[in-house]
């Protein structure tokens, strides 16, 4: 049996990540719980962030990692994270697609009982 994904992406939110690897290069996300740039996803350069001991990569996205703030995966270690894009600039505005006028965001759910008893691992920042 498949594993179950913790990650997926709209159609709007793989656009625009191949629009910025192809300016860019490699990328990575992390989604901290933080004042200025609130649950917002930041879209950066592969290595343009630098992640906390314990930092928590739920998986990948065209191949670049989505990495979550240890605390924020905590809280939200029972969802499913789909990522999506806006067409605003939002609260944190570090991101690669600000300037753009765009912004990534993420809808939730939680799991399943059964998606539950068959989650892929995770990653943690060692």
């Amino acid at each position: 049996m498949e594993k179950t994904k913790r990650l997926d992406a709209t159609e709007k939110a793989l656009a625009l990540i191949e629009m910025l690897s192809e300016k860019f290069g490699d990328l990575m996300f992390y989604q901290a719980g933080g004042c200025c740039e609130g649950t917002q996803p930041q879209c950066f350069e592969k290595g343009g962030f630098y992640l906390r001991l314990g930092d928590v990569c739920i998986g990948t996205i065209k191949g670049f990692e989505f990495w979550l703030d240890k605390d924020l995966f905590e809280y939200w270690k029972h969802a499913h994270f789909t990522l999506d894009v806006t067409d605003a600039i939002g609260a944190g505005g570090f991101s690669l697609e600000t300037p753009y006028g765009k912004t990534f965001v993420v809808h939730y759910r939680i799991f399943s009982e059964e998606e539950s008893s068959n989650l892929e691992e995770v990653r943690l920042n060692e």
